[in-house]
């Protein structure tokens, strides 16, 4: 082609060399570090036998870290004027990040300054979900770590308990995820707890009888504020967000969003769009592995969020500090 020089040929292809090693690859610390996954794997089967429900926690702190600046263990930066991610009120119930730091201190001692914090948070909720029976999915690697945490992006992006399908549907969009991965990501509650905070409205300050949502089966609902949230102000009571069944990843979830027994607003929001509700009834009539299946292409997705690759970003030494 007339102009074209040859230059300017090896300055494309070079360019797209770059491109191409800026993103995530599995086995990416085979060289690096090679007992790197292992690690992690077997400090994982080790410990979450004994305390199960961390694999919720681990799994919803890798969905929480995702949703702010991407996959870069933001989450994990502390603050000395309480202004961090983990500090936003979406973020003060997480549990787990001392089981990450324990894993980050393995690693270094295994390859100090190699495997990035945002890394080791992908991995343990992959293997920690595994380990209690549920899908496994694939965990390309090569993500480092940010060095900004903000509670106000933490307060903005994570999805709210309390929000509508449109309000949902528009955080997941601004992040690559459509109608389906919603519903598929929402469906790791079936295994977990939560607090009555997050339900409270739903109970005492609704427009139906007695202040419940009306979308709210009144049954579910007068049970909890018998039983569970006897307040309006309780902020301590545990509950389950998938009664009976929390320890068990399964499609209970999904059967309990039909009978208007989500737990939260963003749960039962679930069937309020057509396509949304079309899905969930295609989960429920399908066997469970594809919903194992399909929840495991979702959560490799979700771990690509603007993730930070190549000379972006560094790996922090301690997962709760950024490198001086």
């Amino acid at each position: 082609m007339a102009g074209t020089s040859s230059l300017g040929i090896v300055v494309v292809v070079l360019a797209l060399i770059g491109s191409t090693q800026a993103q995530l690859q599995m086995y990416y610390y085979g060289t690096s570090c090679p007992k790197a996954e292992q690690i992690v794997k077997d400090y994982v089967k080790q410990h979450i036998p004994n305390a199960p429900s961390l694999a919720a926690a681990l799994l919803r702190m890798h969905f929480h870290d995702c949703f702010v600046r991407g996959c870069d263990a933001s989450l994990l930066l502390n603050s000395t004027t309480g202004q961090a991610e983990k500090n936003a009120i979406p973020n003060l119930s997480l549990r787990g990040f001392d089981f990450i730091d324990r894993v980050k201190s393995l690693l270094e001692a295994e390859c100090p300054s190699v495997v990035s914090c945002a890394d080791i948070i992908a991995l343990a909720a992959r293997d920690s979900v595994v380990t209690i029976g549920g899908p496994f999915w694939n965990v390309p690697t090569g993500r480092r770590d940010g060095v900004i945490s903000n509670i106000t992006e933490a307060l903005a992006n994570i999805p709210s308990a309390l929000s509508n399908f449109t309000t949902l549907l528009s955080q997941f969009n601004n992040l690559g995820l459509n109608t389906t991965d919603m519903v598929l990501l929402s469906g790791g509650h079936t295994i977990g707890i939560s607090h009555c905070p997050a339900v409270s409205p739903r109970l005492y300050n609704s427009t139906g009888p007695g202040g419940i949502d009306p979308t709210m089966d009144s049954e579910y609902a007068e049970n909890l504020k018998a039983n569970k949230c006897k307040t309006a102000s309780d902020n301590t009571t545990i509950l389950e967000m998938d009664p009976g069944s929390r320890k068990t990843f399964d499609l209970s979830y999904y059967s309990l969003l039909l009978k208007r027994r989500g737990l939260f607003q963003s749960d039962a929001a679930l069937t309020t769009d057509s396509t949304s509700l079309a899905f969930i009834n295609q989960l429920l009539s399908s066997p469970t592995q594809f919903f194992f299946d399909e929840f495991g292409k979702a959560m490799e997705k979700m771990g690509r969020i603007n993730v930070k690759t190549g000379s972006e970003g560094e790996i922090r030494r301690q997962c709760a500090l950024v490198n001086s």
